[in-house]
């Protein structure tokens, strides 16, 4: 049986979670995320914790039964603390910054680059060379994160671009340096 399948996810205080109809709803005030189940997986929610079994012992469903423990449990982490990420920029010149809903990035093209905020989505500019991405649902704050590092992911010469903070660029060394 799987191991992070078994594990009960614990419901804090505030946080609704409701499950109909192969639905679970995870709300706390104007938050609210919502996940379609598969009907091979079961879902209880009692005494403030959601527990999830599976119906059968095929290799499919084992698979899905800690996929949807997992979903489950990031949708109420999110919904009670929310999701961030952090990026940071390398390089002369290379900079970003906020405008209205827009970031707006300068990072050695021909031309500005405006990404706009999808709905969840909040990017914050706490420095020049900073970026935070912040939202209640973990996999929209990745995919965005991801799609702002990928305007211009960092080169292996002199590590100038923009990467995950934390992330560790490992240089090459030049034509002449062999």
């Amino acid at each position: 049986m799987s191991r992070i399948g078994k594990k009960p996810v614990p419901i804090p205080d505030g946080v609704e979670v409701k499950y109909q109809n192969h639905i679970v709803t995870v709300s706390k005030g104007n938050n609210q995320l919502v996940q379609k189940i598969d009907p091979s997986i079961n879902v209880e929610v009692q005494d403030g914790v959601v527990q999830v079994s599976r119906s059968s012992d095929t290799k499919e469903v084992r698979a899905l039964h800690g996929l949807y423990r997992s979903l489950i449990h990031n949708m109420v982490v999110g919904v009670d603390e929310g999701y961030e990420k952090k990026l940071r920029i390398e390089g002369v010149g290379y900079k970003a910054e906020k405008q209205g809903n827009k970031l707006v990035l300068s990072v050695g093209l021909s031309h500005q680059v405006f990404m706009e905020e999808p709905a969840g989505i909040t990017y914050e500019v706490p420095g020049p060379n900073q970026i935070v991405v912040k939202g209640i649902d973990k996999q929209l704050v990745g995919e965005m994160t991801a799609k702002i590092r990928a305007v211009r992911p960092p080169e292996p010469y002199k590590g100038k671009g923009i990467r995950y903070d934390g992330e560790v660029v490992r240089l090459k060394e030049g034509k002449t340096g062999a």
